[in-house]
């Protein structure tokens, strides 16, 4: 599978092309993210861009401006469709800047085609950046189509901070948890404070099992700290106002995954901050990946 390493500012990035993804992120020799063998298969969507849609569509269907859409059921043990259309499939190279000097980049594109449920047609464009900061990724689309068109997006990395996700301390400025029921579809959401979920004071994980998305964010920035050292995503929250957290031990999975998202799950239903793409508009989301300091 065709990937590329950029380097740049301490950080070295593996970008390939199957989901756009980051398969590798170190700064300074440390891993920053759960990797995966370079001929996949990618495990629980680690490093891959979600677009038209993060997280779920409930039941695999909605209704946009009065016309009901039936998607392919792709998370068939709860019934709904999972983290968009885009998340396994090629991206192409479009441009490369791999020197080892203080950045490097790549771009890579994509077309969602008119398929079913998603009769629409949006460009993608995903530039992976590597600088002193750490690794910047820009998501654009630009619906290329003829009718106006659903979307959100979002990233899927899988952090790493420490030897076991219960030691992870997560600091976590958010005001208001989405709770769900047991197939995790929306069902309120609620101030933190009544929740186990309020990590606005940093704290180990411990045995608090988290799948749920977060909003009324103070700070676009959510911080992971082991012992070892600590790692980071911050984004804009005017921009993307919403973000889900999911430990990784109730699927036997090494991490925890912070994912900015532009929207909460089920938005093609709810409509909360569900972005409605005109023909020849063009959305754009940022996010960054850095180190920081390890717990204490």
């Amino acid at each position: 599978m065709p990937e590329y390493t950029i380097i740049g500012g301490g950080y070295e990035a593996v970008i390939s092309e199957r989901g756009g993804a980051v398969r590798v992120l170190r700064h300074q020799g440390r891993d920053l993210v759960t990797s995966w063998p370079e001929d996949g298969p990618i495990p629980y969507f680690s490093g891959t861009v979600l677009a038209p849609w993060p997280n779920r569509v409930v039941g695999g269907t909605y209704t946009f401006e009065g016309v009901r859409h039936d998607l392919p059921i792709t998370e068939p043990a709860r019934g709904h469709a999972l983290h968009g259309l885009v998340s396994n499939l090629l991206w192409t190279c479009a441009e490369v800047l791999d020197v080892e000097d203080d950045h490097g980049f790549v771009r890579l594109t994509h077309t969602i085609e008119p398929t079913d449920g998603y009769p629409f047609r949006i460009a993608l464009e995903v530039r992976h950046a590597v600088s002193g900061r750490g690794l910047t990724t820009t998501l654009t689309a630009r619906n290329t189509g003829e009718d106006a068109a659903p979307y959100g997006c979002g990233p899927h990395p899988w952090l790493l901070a420490g030897p076991r996700v219960q030691e992870y301390e997560l600091d976590l400025p958010a005001g208001q948890v989405l709770l769900t029921d047991e197939v995790l579809a929306p069902r309120a959401l609620e101030d933190v404070a009544a929740t186990p979920y309020d990590f606005r004071t940093p704290r180990v994980v411990g045995d608090t099992a988290i799948d749920h998305a977060f909003t009324g964010l103070t700070d676009g920035r959510v911080r992971l700290r082991g012992p070892d050292g600590g790692v980071e995503v911050s984004w804009n929250p005017a921009e993307m106002p919403w973000v889900q957290i999911c430990t990784g031990s109730a699927l036997d999975h090494h991490g925890l995954a912070i994912e900015p998202m532009t929207c909460p799950p089920d938005a093609f239903n709810s409509g909360t901050d569900l972005i409605a793409l005109k023909p020849g508009d063009t959305h754009e989301a940022s996010w960054t990946i850095a180190a920081s300091g390890p717990q204490g």
